[in-house]
């Protein structure tokens, strides 16, 4: 009996410990498989890692939340009720561990909602190949605002982001310039938030092209050309001025009479906008004479008696 009875202990056992062999077993395979799984969903093809842009600004948060803070507090506190953070990570949604080519306008919509703020009327100013000059004039004369002088703007000017399907989910090495894929978090954001500033301009809006360009001024591809000028509503908007502006001392190669600013003129018409375009406007040309105050397109007056 007591030998029978160490043959029944010594099965149990074994029948314990092959079924605590059995559960350690399948816990390790649950491991491997969901290691697996996720290492899959996150892997990245060789041509994501890199691209030929500069990759995500360094301290992407902390450049974010504190322009988004400043601009509430030290620069339009009427507009103090926006949540910065909220508008963080709204746009941290828009593109982490995402593939960098494959961003939607749908990505950055929570974003263009929770940043947008009215834009005064005959205070647009719109651009193409003067940004410089253009906001060294919106800074002396705060009765224009560029969509870089706009909480978005503001926000993203001169800073780059892109995501990535691996971990950590952010690329800081290097991001999609628009060549090799126009679906790509600045080109997107950019687009958006462009739109949504000519779609709220109303009154006189203003736009300062660049006069010395040797390809023309008006560029049917730029933001301006494909984008702005088209989402500009004929029922807000009064006219539109162009400020043709040539470098001091450089080249003139185009006027308000040339064929790319023709061309513009004939798409605003068509669109029933009244037009005013001025070549070297004078206050805007006074600030490019600050840096060359001796040349002769910025003597003020000539000799008299």
């Amino acid at each position: 009996m007591p030998l029978q009875q160490g043959s029944a202990r010594m099965r149990q056992r074994t029948v314990l410990l092959v079924g605590i062999v059995v559960l350690l077993a399948a816990l390790v395979l649950a491991v491997v498989l969901a290691s697996l799984l996720t290492h899959g969903r996150h892997e990245a093809s060789p041509k994501m890692l890199k691209w030929k842009d500069r990759g995500t600004t360094k301290n992407l948060q902390e450049v974010i939340l504190g322009r988004c803070y400043n601009y509430i507090t030290a620069q339009h506190p009427e507009l103090g009720d926006k949540d910065c953070l909220k508008i963080w990570e709204s746009l941290k949604d828009a593109f982490i561990y995402k593939n960098p080519c494959n961003i939607t306008p749908e990505d950055y919509q929570p974003l263009m909602e929770l940043a947008s703020h009215p834009i005064p009327c005959n205070k647009s100013l719109f651009w193409s190949k003067t940004g410089d000059l253009v906001h060294r004039y919106t800074k002396s004369n705060q009765n224009f605002l560029t969509l870089e002088d706009t909480l978005l703007g503001y926000m993203a000017d001169r800073i780059s982001w892109c995501g990535d399907p691996s971990a950590p989910g952010i690329n800081y090495e290097s991001c999609p310039k628009r060549n090799e894929c126009e679906s790509n978090p600045g080109s997107v954001f950019w687009k958006m938030a462009s739109k949504m500033f000519a779609e709220s301009a109303c009154g006189v809006v203003q736009v300062m092209l660049n006069g010395s360009v040797e390809a023309g001024a008006f560029r049917s591809s730029s933001i301006f050309g494909s984008i702005e000028v088209f989402n500009l509503d004929p029922d807000k908007v009064s006219e539109v001025h162009i400020w043709l502006m040539q470098d001091i001392g450089g080249p003139q190669s185009e006027s308000c009479s040339g064929h790319s600013i023709q061309r513009l003129i004939s798409i605003l018409e068509e669109r029933d906008f009244k037009i005013i375009c001025e070549d070297n406007y004078r206050p805007v040309q006074l600030l490019q004479c600050v840096h060359n105050p001796d040349h002769a397109d910025c003597r003020l007056c000539t000799n008299s008696t």
